[in-house]
């Protein structure tokens, strides 16, 4: 008997791209509130450049595996001028324990209102398993020293396991 395999393939391209924020456009002056329920701003990354990643969830295997990747290359990150910030719509708490068990170096913005992943153009509608909810379509966008956004890493692109060297490509 012929044994049959199905393999999970989520949908991350039902939202149409292109993005709301798009390569030569301004990033939004406030970003949003990290983990200490600081407010992080672009200003404070003046004359940096930034690593804007967004990510689905905290504490899942793929968000796990790109935020230990960040950490692993966070030194040689910083040496090529990144600033690396994380983006999800989990809370402060949850922000708090991700960052502890996984001793990421960086901080994590708390959108619980979903303003920033809407402002990018990152959240909508996604599948799995054939039921459709809203999420945060796990793109990067990278911000240049005057607050441009000068690349995007799409959906498509991201690779959870290499992606620092993608951003230092």
């Amino acid at each position: 008997m012929k044994k049959e395999y199905s393999f999970f393939v989520p949908d991350f391209f039902s939202k149409n791209f292109p993005y709301d924020m798009n390569i030569g456009d301004k990033a939004p002056e406030i970003l949003g509130i990290n983990e200490k329920g600081e407010e992080i701003r672009l200003s404070n990354y003046a004359g940096k450049k930034i690593v804007l990643y967004f990510y689905p969830k905290d504490m899942t295997s793929g968000c796990t595996a790109q935020a230990c990747n960040l950490r692993d290359n966070y030194a040689e990150l910083k040496q090529a001028g990144y600033e690396v910030i994380g983006v999800s719509i989990n809370d402060e708490k949850s922000h708090q324990k991700f960052i502890e068990k996984n001793q990421l170096p960086f901080t994590l913005i708390a959108d619980t209102e979903h303003k920033l992943v809407e402002t990018f153009g990152v959240w909508g509608e996604k599948s799995m398993y054939g039921r459709k909810y809203m999420g945060t379509f796990r793109t990067t966008f990278i911000i240049n020293e005057e607050g441009i956004i000068e690349r995007i890493i799409s959906p498509k692109e991201v690779k959870t396991k290499d992606h620092a060297s993608q951003i230092l490509q």
